[in-house]
């Protein structure tokens, strides 16, 4: 792309985000909890340009903002996310559709030090699908249901769908899913190990909030060192990660929270984390 095409698009980027981020994307923050909320409902929260512009600017307060510690990633309406808006694509705005940083959605391929929760009440299908398998755990909805479709349309899960799903559900299930395009059931989904709960469609982002609250009551430093070298245990080798392992536990003795969790311990009282 030309310098004069990119900025150009920049800037269409910005006059979106202008008008119409605050709309499809909602935030929210609850003590050291923060929400963010899809809200296109009518579209069913498929991705264009504004919802990922406005992902990745709530992802950036998330990550900046040392006071939250566990996130929430929820959405208004039935579904939770249909994946790609295909009107923006043949309109020739499919480009806003992934960001620098995040990739689709702007959030598959973003680096994130926090957990990240989604709670998906409705069916998460393909590029919504991939945006839920970027996250470190899932509530689901007993509406829920997650798939990948794209064969039947001659594409394939490039947003990570392909080898994340695997890992996720193990290769065999894996590749039925990705063969197929055949979409499964929340409780399927949990019995092969992709979901973490499933609740009452109504009960689903207090559930999710609920167990962001259980991380987030914890130690911010140890729960991001442990996120982060157990999000690379399918990919990194044994040796890599045990240097890691060694030097995050060297790394957290150095904290004031270090000493805190034991002196609290000892006192019989409730922690008081600094996050340093």
């Amino acid at each position: 792309m030309h310098l004069i095409e990119w900025e150009a698009l920049h800037t269409l980027i910005a006059h979106r985000i202008g008008e119409s981020a605050m709309a499809v994307i909602e935030t929210e923050t609850r003590g050291h909890i923060f929400i963010i909320t899809l809200n296109r409902p009518e579209s069913r929260n498929a991705i264009d340009g504004a919802m990922a512009a406005g992902i990745e600017a709530a992802l950036d307060t998330f990550e900046n903002n040392d006071d939250l510690r566990a996130g929430v990633i929820a959405a208004n309406g039935p579904v939770f996310c249909a994946g790609a808006d295909l009107k923006a694509i043949s309109s020739g705005a499919g480009r806003d559709l992934s960001t620098e940083r995040g990739g689709f959605g702007g959030i598959v391929r973003r680096e994130r030090r926090k957990p990240l929760i989604a709670a998906p009440a409705g069916p998460a299908l393909a590029g919504g699908c991939e945006i839920v398998l970027a996250c470190d755990l899932i509530v689901a909805g007993e509406a829920a249901r997650f798939g990948v479709p794209e064969v039947k349309r001659s594409l394939v899960p490039a947003a990570g769908g392909l080898f994340r799903l695997p890992r996720a559900v193990g290769m065999a299930a894996g590749m039925e899913l990705l063969l197929t395009g055949d979409p499964i059931e929340a409780v399927r989904a949990y019995e092969l190990g992709l979901v973490n709960r499933v609740v009452p469609t109504t009960d689903v982002r207090e559930a999710a909030l609920a167990l962001a609250g259980r991380i987030a009551a914890n130690a911010p430093l140890a729960v991001q060192a442990a996120r982060g070298i157990a999000a690379r245990s399918v990919t990194d080798d044994d040796a890599t990660l045990w240097r890691d392992s060694t030097q995050a536990i060297r790394d957290l003795a150095k904290t004031e929270d270090f000493r805190e969790g034991p002196r609290a311990f000892v006192e019989k009282r409730e922690p008081v984390w600094k996050g340093r």
